[in-house]
């Protein structure tokens, strides 16, 4: 097929490569702009445009598509079969979904219409999902709400975070969509409309998703730490600043007897740091880092901070 590929991070990468790989002919990438990034500031080049350029195909990058007149009368010219959009980060305008005769197939991060929106690994994961999975379908002028193509499953391990996941779904995706392509040229696939009653959302990460809330089962903590990977993660306030849990391990409730009964109530035992939470669990914090201060293991934080059982986090 003749293609016009957009997309920018790197979960989009192995979906170009494939695409490439079984022959198709990608006429024209379209990513986001080069912008500042990191704790330097530094230009970033999009993951996609580095392999684009690599594999010698033409990028462009429009700060806005919508009412883009160059893009249109470039992607008309093109006429391409179908256009592959993967975490591109543009919402696709109506003369762009017209446009291909295969129309916009997207690939998303979730088994639709579960987990809608912006961050649905990370959701999945932070909700304690047993299985998650990739959809590919077709885009319309909603919100992930286009008629389903194909989709494939896969199983959350219980201490999967999702950094773990993203790469693994990527490249199923990516095999997915190579699935779908072939589907769509052979007229055997039929689209399915979405059960908008089974429809759960998932919203772009904020800072405050990785607040701790002790009020929580120890569970529920522990899977959001690993949804919210690499960002925001876990965090409280110590005294004032913020103290980020870089790995942590619920318990069960009748591993620690005795000691304070309130959520948020610290108890020091032998060099470990266990945190009181909701239903009479507790979390042990293993590795911290305190705002303004280096990543280390509790035993060290507890030696230049001398917390007593009793003390409290979160403020």
């Amino acid at each position: 097929m003749k293609l016009v590929f957009c997309g920018t991070p790197s979960f989009a990468v192995p979906t170009l490569k494939a695409v490439l790989r079984v022959g198709h002919h990608v006429e024209l990438v379209v990513c986001q702009p080069d912008r500042p990034a990191g704790r330097g500031m530094q230009i970033a080049v999009p993951p996609v445009k580095e392999t684009a350029k690599l594999a010698g195909l033409p990028v462009t990058q429009p700060e806005k598509i919508k009412n883009n007149a160059e893009l249109r009368a470039q992607l008309e010219q093109i006429q391409p079969d179908a256009i592959i959009v993967v975490a591109y980060g543009r919402i696709i305008p109506r003369w762009m979904l017209d446009l291909p005769r295969f129309g916009n197939l997207n690939l998303h991060g979730s088994l639709l219409p579960k987990y809608r929106g912006a961050a649905p690994i990370q959701w999945a994961v932070a909700n304690g999902e047993p299985s998650t999975g990739v959809t590919t379908m077709r885009l319309d002028e909603g919100l992930d709400t286009g008629d389903i193509l194909m989709q494939r499953e896969m199983a959350i391990a219980p201490d999967q975070t999702a950094t773990d996941l993203f790469p693994l779904l990527a490249e199923m995706g990516a095999a997915l969509m190579v699935e779908t392509l072939d589907g769509l040229a052979a007229g055997t696939l039929q689209p399915t409309k979405q059960d908008n009653s089974l429809a759960t959302h998932a919203p772009l990460l904020t800072r405050d998703d990785g607040r701790m809330d002790f009020a929580q089962p120890a569970m529920t903590i522990y899977n959001r730490w690993r949804g919210f990977q690499p960002w925001p993660g876990a965090w409280t306030l110590f005294s004032g600043k913020k103290l980020s849990v870089h790995r942590l391990m619920p318990l069960e409730p009748s591993a620690l007897s005795g000691g304070p009964v309130d959520p948020a109530s610290i108890r020091i035992e032998d060099g470990r740091f266990f945190v009181r939470c909701g239903e009479k669990t507790w979390l042990e914090l293993v590795d911290v880092q305190l705002e303004g201060k280096k990543r280390m293991p509790a035993s060290d934080f507890l030696r230049g901070h001398p917390l007593k059982t009793g003390d409290r986090l979160g403020a």
